[in-house]
């Protein structure tokens, strides 16, 4: 059986590439498969995926490329959800007609007998151009209540064109199936899963915390900073290393400058795998006001680091128990 994942951008750094690099592997065991990134941001993955899974892409992003802005269909909006629902490259960077006619064209002339997208506007094309001999699953990597309303209100109108659609946790799979009662596609909870690691597990002798994710406001690493310099004085010998990359790193530098805290806190950027880092810890903090799973729990306790989490909507409560 071919099985091949329709994702934004395979090249960059997230829960959902992780979650799709993962997946892909554990099916390349027994079926062949393909991730079909639309963008491609770089030469090589930061997340490197399994050297048995396909890995292509439908516009080149590279720096240099004219891809998003050359040629009539580059200058016409796309026409996959509307108004402030408009799907976006990245930031203030919107879809457009070249990604209706690519993405477009490799759903109906795919020979996948599985498709799965990945987020809210490619489930809506693979629910309008996908073809109805392939199965097509639509992931949900955020959540319900986590969407825009526009957003919501987008992908929940194309759900019902599915075979199924999957969350991330039993919480969100119910809400959806509350929201939408009526759909013929089945609304099913997988929970993320990671392979294991191949690092040694962490012997929990060094006083080091570690926590990882992108440096956005809803990780809330603002809140574990100031939770550390509560405890800072208590436990000198005890240090702070956070992974990552994003917009707040600079924001997050002053803080930790502000508390007097730059020789026990260390902005550690972004690393792949991640596995070894975890096992060099004894604590993994998730100070998230949301995560609609938690890869990073996960993560961490197959790496034998016990988590510390807020308890915040939806995956950590069914995690950590």
């Amino acid at each position: 059986m071919k099985i091949a994942f329709l994702i934004n951008n395979a090249y960059g750094i997230g829960g959902t590439i992780r979650s799709t690099a993962n997946l892909s592997r554990a099916f390349a065991d027994r079926h062949e498969v393909e991730v079909v990134s639309v963008h491609r941001s770089k030469d090589t993955p930061s997340i490197p995926f399994d050297p048995r899974v396909r890995l292509t892409a439908l516009i080149d992003t590279r720096p240099g490329s004219r891809a998003l802005t050359a040629g009539p269909l580059a200058q016409r909006p796309c026409t996959m959800f509307p108004g402030p629902a408009a799907p976006r490259v990245s930031g203030k960077t919107l879809y457009s007609a070249l990604h209706d006619d690519r993405i477009g064209r490799w759903l109906r002339t795919t020979d996948a007998d599985v498709v799965i997208a990945t987020r809210p506007d490619l489930n809506g094309y693979l629910a309008r151009d996908g073809q109805s001999r392939s199965v097509r699953v639509g992931q949900e990597h955020l959540s319900l209540a986590g969407h825009s309303d526009a957003v919501r209100t987008a992908q929940n109108g194309v759900i019902g064109r599915l075979d199924a659609f999957v969350t991330v946790s039993e919480a969100d799979a119910a809400a959806y199936r509350a929201a939408l009662p009526g759909v013929s596609a089945r609304i099913r909870c997988i929970p993320n899963g990671v392979p294991a690691p191949a690092v040694e597990g962490s012997a929990r002798d060094a006083d080091v915390i570690v926590a990882a994710g992108r440096l956005i406001p809803v990780k809330r690493y603002d809140r574990l900073l100031d939770a550390f310099a509560l405890v800072a004085d208590a436990h000198p010998t005890w240090t702070l290393r956070l992974y990552g990359r994003g917009p707040r790193q600079a924001q997050l530098r002053e803080r930790i400058d502000r508390l007097g805290l730059y020789e026990r806190v260390r902005l550690m950027g972004s690393v792949a795998p991640i596995e070894t880092e975890w096992a060099k810890g004894s604590i993994a903090a998730v100070s998230s006001d949301k995560e609609s799973f938690g890869m990073t729990i996960v993560e961490a306790m197959h790496c034998g680091v016990p988590v510390i989490a807020t308890d915040c909507p939806h995956g950590p409560g069914e995690i950590i128990t």
